[in-house]
């Protein structure tokens, strides 16, 4: 450590840190101070010691409030790293404590068959691991991954992600290929078909996700290329239990999801996958992680191997 870093740690204090998270959640002085229980001249001062110690002004003040500066919003993204690792050395020495050999937080959406197969795994290598799944939107996840309060992501590469200002933050990998597919329930006649479209699908009765969602707009994009209008869904669902349901229980229904959600209805049994052409492609399946110079702990080690693994299988 440098002489300026040494004076850095010795000036600012946690609470220093929680100030700016709190600051820029706050957006006024007054606010913050009410949600830190202190008193607004409190406030300055903390804030005029950490730019003090930092050397840059970290938000402008107004009479409607304050507002982080470009030096400011990167002091704040990374006391909400600081803060999330803080969090998470507080988790994993509790799971020691109570018999656990190390703690893994893993962010995935919420219909994928790769995760829970990579986490069994890590659990046969490491039984004494304990892993935390966080199951959301993979933007919501990401922003959670660079905030520390997550290790890694499993989710989609999108064109919108790849193209980020947050890329030259994480590490990505691509693991497996997507696609979107057509179930049905076993008893459904078109089964029997080999030969389907998307046209001859138009006046089906459809499951299908909401429309922000990458499967979903897959589905529009899908019945648009052959020249006609997407159907509207008569069930909107995006959880598996509840997509598994339907389908068993009313045969004549048809839902759109993706290559990992569908291996994993097949593999229940009582549900068929259509073939239908042709083939849309959804964005690749990937794992991220922060880019760092400290070393990757072993059991983040052993669930990249474990999920490599499961996606090299998916390929075949």
């Amino acid at each position: 450590m440098n002489k300026g870093f040494d004076h850095l740690v010795r000036r600012l204090r946690l609470r220093h840190l929680e100030l700016l998270v709190v600051l820029a959640e706050a957006g006024t002085m007054r606010a913050a101070a009410s949600r830190l229980h202190l008193s607004q001249p409190a406030i300055s001062k903390m804030l005029a010691e950490t730019e003090d110690s930092l050397g840059a002004r970290l938000f402008d003040r107004s009479p409607q409030g304050v507002t982080a500066t470009a030096a400011g919003a990167a002091a704040v993204h990374r006391a909400r790293v600081v803060m999330g690792e803080l969090a998470h050395a507080r988790d994993e020495v509790e799971a020691i404590r109570s018999g656990a050999s190390a703690v893994l937080r893993v962010g995935a959406f919420s219909v994928t068959a790769a995760v829970p197969a990579a986490v069994v795994q890590l659990r046969q290598r490491m039984p004494e691991a304990a892993v935390h799944i966080h199951e959301g939107r993979v933007s919501e996840l990401i922003q959670r991954l660079l905030e520390g309060d997550l290790d890694c992501v499993f989710g989609a590469l999108t064109t919108e992600m790849l193209t980020s200002d947050q890329l030259r933050l994480l590490q990505s990998e691509v693991l497996m290929q997507d696609r979107l597919c057509v179930l049905a329930a076993a008893s459904n006649p078109l089964v029997r078909r080999r030969r389907l479209r998307w046209t001859d699908l138009r006046d089906a009765d459809w499951v299908a996700p909401p429309r922000q969602t990458l499967v979903r707009q897959a589905f529009m994009t899908a019945f648009l290329n052959e020249g006609v209008d997407p159907p509207a869904p008569v069930i909107e669902a995006i959880s598996s239990v509840t997509i598994g349901a339907v389908l068993r229980l009313d045969p004549s229904l048809l839902c759109a999801v993706r290559f990992e959600h569908a291996r994993d209805e097949v593999a229940r049994g009582g549900v068929r996958r259509l073939a239908v052409a042709p083939e849309v492609a959804l964005p690749p399946l990937g794992l991220f992680t922060r880019r760092s110079d400290v070393q990757t702990p072993p059991v983040m080690q052993a669930f990249a191997r474990a999920i490599r693994k499961t996606g090299a299988l998916a390929a075949r």
